[in-house]
Protein backbone atom coordinates (compact mmCIF):
# COMPACT_ATOMS: atom_id res chain seq x y z
CA UNK A 1 0.00 0.00 0.00
CA UNK A 2 3.01 2.59 0.63
CA UNK A 3 4.75 1.67 -2.74
CA UNK A 4 0.74 2.18 -4.23
CA UNK A 5 0.84 5.64 -2.61
CA UNK A 6 4.39 6.93 -3.38
CA UNK A 7 3.53 6.26 -6.89
CA UNK A 8 1.10 8.22 -7.34
CA UNK A 9 2.60 11.21 -5.47
CA UNK A 10 5.31 10.27 -7.54
CA UNK A 11 3.22 10.65 -10.57
CA UNK A 12 1.21 13.99 -9.48
CA UNK A 13 4.73 15.45 -8.71
CA UNK A 14 6.16 14.86 -12.46
CA UNK A 15 2.52 15.72 -13.29
CA UNK A 16 2.93 18.91 -11.74
CA UNK A 17 6.51 19.85 -13.00
CA UNK A 18 5.59 19.08 -16.64
CA UNK A 19 2.41 20.77 -16.96
CA UNK A 20 4.74 24.58 -15.63
CA UNK A 21 7.02 23.54 -17.57
CA UNK A 22 4.82 23.51 -20.64
CA UNK A 23 2.69 26.69 -19.74
CA UNK A 24 6.18 28.79 -19.58
CA UNK A 25 6.10 28.20 -23.10
CA UNK A 26 4.22 31.08 -25.03
CA UNK A 27 2.58 30.51 -28.40
CA UNK A 28 3.98 33.23 -30.89
CA UNK A 29 0.56 32.76 -33.19
CA UNK A 30 -1.92 33.09 -30.35
CA UNK A 31 -3.49 36.23 -31.27
CA UNK A 32 -3.54 35.29 -34.99
CA UNK A 33 -5.33 32.17 -34.01
CA UNK A 34 -7.68 33.90 -31.82
CA UNK A 35 -8.23 36.19 -34.07
CA UNK A 36 -8.97 33.67 -36.69
CA UNK A 37 -11.19 31.63 -33.92
CA UNK A 38 -13.64 34.04 -33.20
CA UNK A 39 -14.47 35.23 -36.80
CA UNK A 40 -14.83 30.99 -37.54
CA UNK A 41 -17.63 30.90 -34.37
CA UNK A 42 -19.05 34.70 -35.42
CA UNK A 43 -19.78 33.36 -38.95
CA UNK A 44 -21.41 29.89 -37.60
CA UNK A 45 -23.29 31.64 -34.70
CA UNK A 46 -24.64 34.13 -37.78
CA UNK A 47 -25.92 31.26 -39.83
CA UNK A 48 -27.52 29.16 -37.07
CA UNK A 49 -28.88 32.16 -35.87
CA UNK A 50 -30.40 32.69 -39.59
CA UNK A 51 -31.38 29.27 -40.27
CA UNK A 52 -32.80 28.96 -37.04
CA UNK A 53 -35.64 31.59 -37.34
CA UNK A 54 -36.40 30.64 -40.82
CA UNK A 55 -36.90 27.24 -40.04
CA UNK A 56 -39.10 29.10 -36.40
CA UNK A 57 -40.92 30.92 -39.51
CA UNK A 58 -42.07 28.40 -41.52
CA UNK A 59 -43.18 26.12 -38.50
CA UNK A 60 -45.32 29.53 -37.50
CA UNK A 61 -46.69 30.32 -41.00
CA UNK A 62 -47.53 26.25 -41.24
CA UNK A 63 -49.63 25.91 -38.21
Amino acid sequence: MEILSVLVVLILIVAVVSTLALTGKPDENYSDSTKRNTTNLTLIYVVIIFISLVSLGIYIWMT
